[in-house]
């Protein structure tokens, strides 16, 4: 299983909006990172995002970019900031039917998920940028011996998009 784990955008403060939308900086980072993700050719058999509306509006925006239909993206409070790794990892594995999983997320937890998939006993630690994403490949959940295949931050994915 290929799993893309992407942090949301830039969004508003609560002051600002109770729901934390993206902002139009985040939403033009989001839409720039999405052509980047298609330029790259990405597809995805499953789209998961956490009832948060930055994460639901990234994932619709890299969705309607690859071809993925957004009704179809699943929400689910696992993905959420705060929720541990191993509950996270858990709830992936009634996808492994899948191959291509993309989670549009936060942190803490993408950081953990990510230290989770690849590493055993002990704590990686990966810096995560808002609108980046990174793929760790497995071969199946549980997993401790993921590969940590790529990172792309937002930079680099605006290079790409281009």
């Amino acid at each position: 299983m290929e799993i893309y784990l992407m942090q949301h955008g830039p969004n508003l403060s609560k002051d600002e909006d109770p729901e934390e939308s993206l902002s139009s900086d985040g939403q033009s980072q989001i839409a720039a990172a999405a052509q980047a993700i298609k330029r790259m050719g990405l597809d995805f058999d499953l789209i998961i995002a956490s009832p948060k509306k930055r994460s639901r509006q990234t994932a619709a925006i890299v969705a309607e970019a690859t071809g993925f239909p957004v009704e179809n993206i699943v929400e689910t409070e696992l993905v959420k900031a705060m929720t541990p790794a191993d509950e996270t990892i858990n709830y992936l594995k009634q996808f492994e039917d899948k191959e291509k999983v993309l989670i549009a997320g936060h942190l803490p937890s993408l950081a953990e998920v990510t230290s989770f998939l690849i590493t055993s006993g002990s704590k990686a630690t990966v810096q995560f940028e808002r609108g980046g994403i990174g793929r760790i490949d497995v071969e199946t959940l549980p997993s401790h011996e993921g590969k940590l295949r790529w990172y792309l931050a937002p930079e680099h994915l605006r290079l790409i998009g281009e």
